[in-house]
């Protein structure tokens, strides 16, 4: 992909929409985002304690909802299964802003020494797991919550509509079952009313506190789930030439996938991964399997390099199995496309991103291979796609846990910069000329 907007033709914009910006209303967001910092800590603690996996955010939902109606919103529950989505009508006539928090945690066992550590457990494909928010979809909650109260009491002065849409089901629905942003969108939550733009936050772990991260056109990765199904025939162990022998040809099969970003791929154009997390195939020592299954993910950030990839895949697989006897079935279905921060509306709300939290704490990113499903919003509305540090000021990224991983650590005083900006984004948009 050709990254076609530079960091200078931003900054010679700058001036344009700040200067349409209403100052003081600014500053009464920041001053009411720091006074709810122990709040979102508060609930921020609370849903870190009681996680929920995808489609089973009934709890998280439930407290989401009560809120919500407390503060005056319009509030639809049960859309996409247990989403939630509150209205808040402004003072004045203008447009409508969707502001996007996921709820979801993950089959992970937590070892952080934590107060409010999860306890919880469940069973995820057959196997007795922990859960945990090891992604910070527990401060993504607490932070928009915190922004429906701050817009709530600024209300009177907003020219337009914020839709606060609180999803399910991010780090995936169950197998087979469309979920999450897919659903949402599918179900028409971007209607009734119609949605001009949208904003979300991650929190990152990697980046210190106090520093926001964006990046125009691609930011995160399209992901791809492919299963390889190698089909060979059985036979004992100590006769191996009377197999057609699946396991080995699925291992040259992972081989020769190797080679199809390291040889095939052109890397300058854009970053790309393909990865085969599961083997699974045979039932015991000596009995070669008539079966292996093979998948994995693919992370592009280009489509036609990702329809590149999805027919080496193919031919790779069949080929091989090909010239081993053996056949091979592959599918390949997409999690989530490109998560594609609109250039247009990127250029627009950077000012926004510099005056919150200061220009030098608001970094230029390089595209990410992990992907959020926070595209299927931006598919069909210019949408913008924000990283908030929450590691600890003065900490080595490469000494902390990543994402996914059971020592996953969030820096609670880096929420109320999310808060700040996630308000302000859509105070700032709805004040805009068009």
């Amino acid at each position: 992909m050709k990254h076609s907007l530079v960091l200078t033709s931003l900054m010679a914009t700058l001036t344009l929409p700040a200067a349409a910006q209403n100052t003081a209303l600014n500053a009464r967001i920041a001053k009411l985002a720091t006074a709810q910092e122990s709040k979102v800590i508060a609930c921020r603690r609370d849903l870190h304690e009681h996680p929920e996996l995808g489609n089973q955010e009934t709890r998280t939902a439930g407290i989401v909802a009560e809120q919500l109606k407390k503060l005056g919103f319009e509030v639809q529950t049960g859309v996409a299964r247990t989403g939630v989505v509150g209205i808040l009508k402004g003072g004045k006539p203008g447009p409508v802003v969707a502001l996007r928090a996921d709820m979801d945690g993950l089959p992970v066992t937590e070892t952080a020494s934590l107060p409010f550590a999860s306890k919880a457990k469940t069973t995820y494909n057959g196997q007795e797991v922990g859960v945990m928010h090891a992604c910070g979809h527990d401060t993504h909650v607490a932070m928009l919550l915190g922004a429906a109260e701050v817009l709530s009491q600024v209300k009177k002065d907003l020219p337009g509509t914020v839709k606060f849409i609180f999803q399910p089901a991010e780090e995936g629905s169950l197998p087979g079952v469309v979920g999450g942003a897919r659903l949402m969108v599918q179900e028409g939550v971007l209607d009734n009313p119609k949605v001009d733009a949208v904003f979300g936050l991650h929190i990152n772990a990697q980046t210190e506190v106090g520093t926001l991260k964006y990046r125009p056109e691609g930011t995160m990765a399209a992901a791809d789930v492919f299963t390889i199904k190698v089909k060979g025939k059985s036979a004992h162990g100590a006769y191996p030439w009377l197999a057609v022998d699946p396991v080995v040809t699925a291992a040259q099969i992972v081989t020769g996938l190797q080679t199809i970003v390291s040889r095939q791929t052109e890397l300058t154009e854009d970053a790309a991964v393909l990865t085969v997390g599961m083997i699974h195939g045979g039932v015991r020592n000596n009995i070669i399997p008539d079966q292996v299954e093979l998948t994995g993910t693919i992370r592009t950030l280009d489509k036609e390099m990702q329809q590149k990839i999805w027919a080496a895949i193919r031919r790779t697989a069949t080929n091989i199995a090909e010239s081993a006897g053996a056949t091979a079935e592959v599918d390949i279905v997409n999690y989530a496309p490109i998560t594609y921060n609109d250039p247009r509306l990127t250029e627009r709300m950077l000012p926004t991103l510099q005056r919150v939290a200061g220009p030098s704490h608001v970094v230029l990113q390089k595209a990410v291979t992990g992907a959020e499903d926070f595209a299927y919003f931006q598919e069909k509305v210019p949408g913008l796609f924000v990283f908030v540090g929450g590691m600890p000021k003065g900490k080595n990224p490469a000494e902390t846990a990543p994402h996914h991983t059971p020592g996953f650590f969030v820096d609670e005083s880096g929420l109320t910069l999310g808060v700040q900006a996630i308000a302000t984004l859509a105070a700032d948009y709805l004040g805009m000329k068009k």
